[in-house]
């Protein structure tokens, strides 16, 4: 009698299985965020964030010192005052979290009209939701082909590879593993670089000044990590070529530099709080800052640059000041990773 029993219940599990197989899933993903802006939660995000070879490569006992010692004990109090200034009281969360669940629900909404067996999700590299468990959550929901989209238009090891990195680990977990596939970076496609003048374009329009110049700040990395063949300022100088050709400006109308240095090492140069600094100085009344690396604002882009920044050009003898959005969940930026995802899923399909 149990003999029939069991091959029912078999036949229909795999009729449900059926079901759902074969399905893609479509992953984007960002930096990552604390859950909340006390130091207990800035720290946890810290010390995941700061033990990531990729971020901090020599993870040997000097580092493991200051971070458990001297960063981790003094640095999440001010920064979860910094995320206080930005954070969304609404949904009690970063920007950043709001604004990639906002990409991810506005792609999902023209995916799933062209195919709604493909499943769209975002994650968090560092923090939530996280990488693995998104990936855990498709698996399970039948996606044999998963696409990932890290946010980065540049790459480097420690933003686009380390997402990989997480992925890899992930599927390692995973007996029935989907197949990968990962969007490249994006920093020259002319479909970003045209989107992001377009947004510059509007945005200067609505600005009660007009700009003297435009400073296009990308988020630094240690020069020694450049100089073992990382490939991001290249990129970072590629993009910024190609966008103030775009615009039709030279450099005189249109420098870069990078933000975000972090320690005592040297970082890419020239950084961009020494640049406001000098241009204020030099007799600069008016300028805008637009940071093409970053694909959502977040801490780097609302507090660093629109009020860190602001403040030192003000000190030093500027008077306007402001921060181009990024592209974010925008026509613009929504087109950029739609382009993206239908590409990459040329022949998937």
């Amino acid at each position: 009698m149990n003999k029939p029993d069991t091959t029912i219940r078999a036949a229909g599990q795999a009729q449900a299985t059926s079901a759902t197989a074969g399905r893609i899933g479509v992953l984007i993903v960002n930096l990552g965020t604390p859950d909340a802006t006390d130091p207990a939660s800035v720290r946890r995000y810290l010390r995941e964030f700061l033990s990531d070879v990729r971020v901090i490569e020599d993870q040997g006992p000097v580092w493991k010192f200051v971070l458990n010692a001297i960063i981790l004990p003094r640095r999440p109090r001010q920064k979860g005052l910094d995320y206080e200034k930005i954070w969304n009281r609404e949904r009690n969360e970063s920007p950043l979290k709001t604004i990639t669940r906002s990409q991810a629900a506005k792609l999902r909404a023209v995916i799933e009209a062209t195919d709604p067996t493909i499943v769209v999700d975002w994650a968090m590299r560092y923090g939530n939701p996280s990488l693995a468990n998104r990936i855990e959550a498709m698996a399970k929901a039948g996606c044999e082909r998963l696409l990932l989209l890290p946010l980065y238009p540049q790459y480097a090891a420690a933003t686009s590879a380390t997402v990989c990195d997480a992925a890899f680990a992930a599927l390692a977990r995973l007996r029935d593993q989907p197949a990968l596939r990962v969007v490249p970076p994006y920093y020259d496609d002319p479909v970003y670089i045209d989107a992001l003048a377009v947004s510059i374009e509007s945005e200067l329009k609505r600005l009660p000044f007009k700009p003297e110049l435009i400073l296009a700040s990308f988020h630094g990395i240690p020069k020694s990590y450049a100089d073992e063949g990382d490939p991001y300022p290249a990129h970072c100088e590629a993009t910024a070529r190609l966008l103030r050709a775009r615009l039709g400006m030279d450099e005189s109308q249109f420098t870069m530099t990078y933000q975000s240095r972090f320690g005592r090492a040297e970082w890419l140069q020239p950084y961009t709080d020494k640049t406001v600094e000098a241009l204020a100085q030099r007799g600069v009344k008016s300028l805008a800052v637009v940071t093409p690396g970053f694909a959502a604002d977040c801490l780097e882009t609302l507090e660093e640059i629109a009020v860190e920044n602001a403040e030192i050009f003000k000190e030093y003898g500027g008077e306007n000041f402001a921060l181009i959005p990024c592209l974010n969940d925008s026509d613009q930026g929504m087109a950029v990773i739609g382009h993206l995802v239908r590409r990459e899923l040329q022949g998937w399909l």
